[in-house]
């Protein structure tokens, strides 16, 4: 691409020529330079990890010709030959790396990349295929927020627990309710069914039973898409044209799940004797079937993982919310496009801080949840020599950034305007005092960037967090230098709309090429969510999920304890006979199932502690598992199980025993 040349998206040609034969025509921006439209491209996906409707040409710019290997400022997209792979793309960057950086790094910090490697460090450059950016990337610096692979497949593994639960739903009710098809089952042996012909009649009872469910599923599914597309910040359809797969994705699935549903019932109900059947000798007592009591664990299982899995993703983003970062985030107005003010950038700033309820400001767009990084060497001595110098993380900043963030100081003081010592000099965090051995008095110690310029350490602040708490907190070197990429100032008013409205006014009036410029702010503490919307929308989901699980969990148990219930209607009418409480039938109903529920959480709570464990371990910074999550999710679980099972259980034991043995 030529200097000065654009390429637009259909969206950008739409909006500004009401067309999209463009090609040749010119678009100002930020109301000073022309550029040459040379292309227009489709509007980027929603699908796509990388946003945007301009593309300016990188051959304007002076970082096109730098040379410097060294500088990693940039992301570099890489369309290579069909047929390589990623290993013959990382062999070769390294080669590369070692021809063209390596004598960069001999010459800045006297090492070679062999020696960085043997001390546990490295320089080299990292691939990754596009299509994986999003799932797989693990990368800081990305574009946008990525995703997580594990997270899909968690997702996966928790639906078809929750599809195995309702299939154990229909197996349990199927097997639990065959005294009422018993005599049937008898009668069609009597009469010459086989027993294969009973099993293809109950797997096609079953197969019928899940498609009519695929017909409800996907009804109910479009109605609550919208819901779930908002919830995981996505944009799925169900378009059975677009998506060809999913019809018949849908059908294999439907017919799987009825063959897996029924199978059990099928040959269970197929195997009763006809002559047992017809003299009603059928033993179909809820206590008599392992396996049914077997299932019933593996629901309340299922059901106890969840809301763990649930209060654990809450506790850490109640943690990450708490935390104290080292920065107050709280009432920050961030300004993320005032590059564009150009020379007026400082009046400007000056001119807000004039604002009733606006307390302090800062020109940067270092922020601890910007994006925006900037690594330098820096040694120990003047000739940078090996062992003594390192790359550190160097922002740049302007004397009111700490006060305005509400950082603090552990040693010495920040940047003061007035003394022009401070332009040679720099702020260090605690990670690099201790990193570069200035842990008793780093005030006295000097350190010495490319070229063996002196600078003086005049104060250590203390450490804070930037960017997500995934990450520990990283060596961080703060120079004083005027940037006018951002800025953020701390407000203290009711009418926050108000004195945004009033920003803005100075912010269109600050020039008159500023007339139409975009004004973009956010808040501080919103932009340190963001950080965390993925974790966020886990949450939600996992809450979804729960409860599902639980509802379905709850209609099984329902029907189980109805069937309990007339299976043991004479019972119940001879205890009360003979003087039993309708509290002590309850009791007797409810024991049964409590146990299964006592089992469950035994098996899963070892089983959920490792998963959420190892969760926790992409967190520098976590919460511990405390033992009330598993008492709150052992209580819930006893909770579910006493209020469905109660609701059955006093009704039969409120049954007047005269109705339930008169047949006697």
């Amino acid at each position: 691409m030529q200097p000065h040349s654009l390429v637009i998206s259909e969206y950008i040609a739409k909006k500004y020529f009401n067309s999209i034969d463009v090609i040749g025509k010119t678009l100002r921006l930020d109301n000073t330079d022309d550029y040459k439209i040379t292309g227009v491209i489709k509007n980027m996906p929603p699908q796509s990890h990388l946003h945007f409707n301009l593309l300016k040409a990188m051959s304007g710019y002076a970082d096109s010709r730098n040379t410097n290997w060294i500088n990693v400022n940039y992301l570099t997209y890489l369309l290579v030959h069909k047929g390589t792979t990623q290993r013959d793309l990382d062999n070769y960057l390294s080669a590369t790396t070692k021809k063209y950086a390596e004598p960069l790094l001999q010459s800045f910090i006297h090492t070679s990349i062999a020696d960085l490697e043997n001390k546990g460090d490295h320089f080299r450059f990292v691939t990754i295929p596009l299509t994986k950016i999003h799932l797989y990337s693990t990368l800081t610096q990305e574009q946008e927020l990525s995703g997580n692979i594990q997270y899909v497949y968690m997702f996966i593994i928790i639906a078809v627990f929750i599809l195995l639960v309702a299939c154990i739903n229909f197996m349990n009710l199927s097997t639990a309710r065959s005294a009422g098809r018993s005599k049937e089952v008898g009668v069609r042996k009597v009469l010459g069914s086989s027993r294969g012909t009973l099993i293809y009649q109950f797997l096609i009872e079953s197969i019928l039973t899940s498609f009519i469910a695929l017909v409800i599923a996907l009804f109910i599914a479009s109605l609550m898409l919208p819901y779930f597309n908002h919830l995981s910040d996505k944009e799925i359809s169900l378009n059975l044209v677009s998506n060809t797969w999913l019809l018949p994705f849908s059908i294999i699935g439907t017919l799987v799940i009825g063959i897996t549903a029924g199978a059990y019932p099928a040959f269970f109900l197929s195997a009763f004797q006809p002559i047992q059947v017809l003299k009603g000798k059928l033993a179909s007592g809820f206590k008599g079937s392992w396996l049914r009591n077997s299932l019933v664990i593996f629901q309340f299982s299922t059901v106890i993982m969840l809301i763990v899995g649930t209060l654990v993703i809450y506790s850490q983003l109640n943690y990450i919310r708490n935390k104290k970062l080292g920065y107050n985030r709280e009432q920050v107005l961030v300004l993320q496009n005032t590059y564009s003010l150009s020379q007026h950038a400082n009046s400007f700033k000056q001119d807000v801080l004039k604002l009733a309820g606006v307390k302090s400001g800062t020109m940067t767009p270092y922020l601890p949840t910007s994006k925006n990084t900037n690594t330098e060497v820096y040694g120990k001595n003047a000739a940078m020599s090996p062992g003594q110098s390192t790359a550190l993380e160097t922002w740049y900043i302007d004397e009111d950034y700490i006060p305005t963030l509400g950082m603090e100081m552990a040693a010495g003081r920040s940047f003061t305007k007035g003394i022009l010592t401070d332009s040679s000099a720099v702020i260090i965090n605690e990670t690099a005092a201790r990193m570069l051995g200035y842990n008793k008095n780093p005030l006295d110690e000097k350190i010495f960037r490319g070229g063996g310029v002196s600078m003086n350490i005049i104060g250590v602040v203390k450490d804070f967090n930037s960017g997500s708490l995934r990450n520990k907190i990283e060596p961080l070197i703060l120079r004083l230098s005027e940037q006018r990429g951002g800025m953020a100032f701390r407000i203290d008013t009711k009418n926050v709309p108000g004195l945004i409205s009033q920003i803005q006014t100075l912010y269109h009036t600050a020039d008159a090429n500023m007339a139409g410029q975009p004004f973009i702010y956010s808040f501080l503490d919103d932009d340190f969510n963001h950080l965390y919307k993925s974790e966020q929308n886990t949450g939600k989901i996992f809450m979804s999920f729960a409860f599902f699980a639980i509802l379905i969990a709850c209609l099984g148990l329902f029907g189980l304890i109805t069937y309990a219930a007339e299976q043991r209607t004479k019972e119940i009418g001879i205890r009360k006979v003979l003087g039993a409480s309708v509290s002590s039938i309850v009791t007797m109903l409810t024991s049964d199932f409590l146990k299964l529920v006592g089992i469950a959480a035994v098996i899963s709570f070892p089983i959920t502690w490792w998963a959420m464990t190892r969760w926790l371990q992409d967190f520098a910074y976590r919460t511990s598992i405390s033992w009330w999550v598993f008492a709150v999710a052992g209580l819930l679980a006893i909770l579910i199980t006493v209020v469905t099972v109660s609701f059955r259980a006093i009704k039969a034991a409120l049954t007047n025993p005269v109705t339930s043995l008169r047949s006697e």
